[in-house]
């Protein structure tokens, strides 16, 4: 069922887990998301960058294919559509096309300016029953073009973006969009709990979750994160399964070039690294 992330992350913080917010590229990854869910009891955000939306044929697009799967699959848990790293313009694109939530990325701005537009958005999320998260610090790597060399959050902006009213924080602590270097120096403790102790019970999200090592994970939980994004891993999954099939020469064999059954194996693949990270995040039977 269709719902805003106020609720399921209210329930995460209070019950010490984290929901996933995995990540959707077409239908594959939109099926194999939801029925992981819904199998597993667990409340699920569905990410949507502004490329994969405008690959996907627009955000309008996306949500009602969101929306008939939703009721085609008798799906039960709580499905958010989320707008991930979201400019002020593509935050209003999503408005307009019917997602129950959203994110506007204003942490390349100056703070001021990113006050101004994420208290402006905010009311108008609000308005409409939408959530809405915000960032403060940058998210190492390259995300739709943007790129950051993953500056730490300062705790005292992230406690003024917090007393605009957004509904959950997204903090630069060390994290990486992509894969992560050998060399990296790991998540900042020091730095998520200082923006905890700021912004009180304020949800924590914890962009760049593939490739963490659990246990960081779970220590991140343990300090107030309460949304971990998942998009790589899928991704790699998808294209390792999709590999080896080709590379086996089955797309050869009968009718295996067929899409449903070229494209089957990354969606299996999708499904069992989904199911891991939800079991990892803790948000299954939690529905």
């Amino acid at each position: 069922m269709l719902a805003n992330g106020i609720e399921m992350l209210k329930a995460a913080k209070a019950g010490h887990y984290a929901v996933g917010q995995f990540n959707i590229n077409n239908l594959e990854w939109t099926k194999a998301v939801l029925q992981v869910a819904e199998e597993l009891k667990a409340p699920v955000i569905l990410g949507v960058s502004e490329g994969a939306g405008k690959y996907m044929g627009g955000f309008a697009t996306v949500q009602a294919m969101v929306a008939a799967m939703d009721k085609e699959f008798g799906i039960t848990v709580p499905v958010c559509t989320h707008l991930d790293h979201g400019t002020y313009e593509g935050a209003y694109k999503c408005i307009k096309a019917g997602f129950t939530s959203i994110m506007f990325d204003g942490s390349h701005y100056p703070i001021a300016e990113n006050i101004e537009k994420t208290r402006e958005l905010t009311n108008a999320a609000h308005h409409l029953g939408m959530s809405i998260e915000a960032e403060v610090g940058g998210i190492g790597g390259t995300e739709d073009g943007v790129t950051s060399n993953g500056e730490l959050a300062d705790p005292e902006e992230c406690a003024k973006i917090a007393s605009l009213g957004v509904d959950m924080l997204a903090a630069g602590i060390g994290n990486i969009h992509g894969k992560y270097p050998a060399d990296w120096k790991g998540l900042s403790f020091e730095t998520l709990a200082a923006v905890q102790a700021k912004t009180g019970e304020m949800p924590l999200v914890l962009h760049g979750g593939s490739g963490i090592p659990a246990e960081m994970i779970r220590k991140a939980i343990t300090l107030g994160v309460c949304k971990i994004n998942v998009n790589t891993e899928c991704q790699l999954s998808f294209a390792d399964a999709t590999r080896k099939y080709i590379e086996a020469g089955k797309d050869l064999q009968g009718k295996g070039f067929d899409p449903r059954k070229l494209l089957a194996p990354g969606f299996e693949a999708i499904k069992e690294t989904v199911c891991e990270k939800i079991k990892l995040f803790g948000s299954d039977g939690k529905a």
